[in-house]
């Protein structure tokens, strides 16, 4: 096996699916704005998985953000890969808390210079 082949995340199992599979699904969506996936900009909110469903509550950093049908349409996307067919995800958005830059992974934050070094 070479170290490529190891290093390689394995696909999903799309009839078993967990809330941590879908939170990676979710790191390969970018906000275009930013260049950072959206899990690490701490736009996901909750992910619920249960038998048959799928429910994703996500934010935008601002209501008024322009990229915001583009994304959810990036997480339609990513998720039709990965989901079965039977299964249509609900995907809310929402505002409540609004989001804001403490919301981030620490890596985004330090990438944005926002941590103290």
């Amino acid at each position: 096996m070479t170290t490529e082949a190891a290093a390689a995340p394995e696909a999903p199992d799309k009839r078993s699916l967990d809330e941590q599979q879908v939170r990676d699904i979710l790191r390969q969506v970018i906000d275009p704005e930013v260049g950072m996936n959206i899990v690490a900009l701490g736009l996901v909110y909750r992910i619920e998985v249960a038998p048959g469903s799928l429910v994703i509550e996500m934010t935008m950093t601002s209501p008024a953000c322009p990229m915001g049908e583009m994304i959810v349409g990036d997480v339609r996307a990513a998720l039709k890969k990965a989901l079965p067919d039977a299964i249509e995800p609900d995907i809310r958005m929402v505002w409540e808390p609004p989001w804001n830059a403490s919301m981030m992974d620490e890596a985004s934050k330090q990438h944005f210079g926002w941590t103290p070094e």
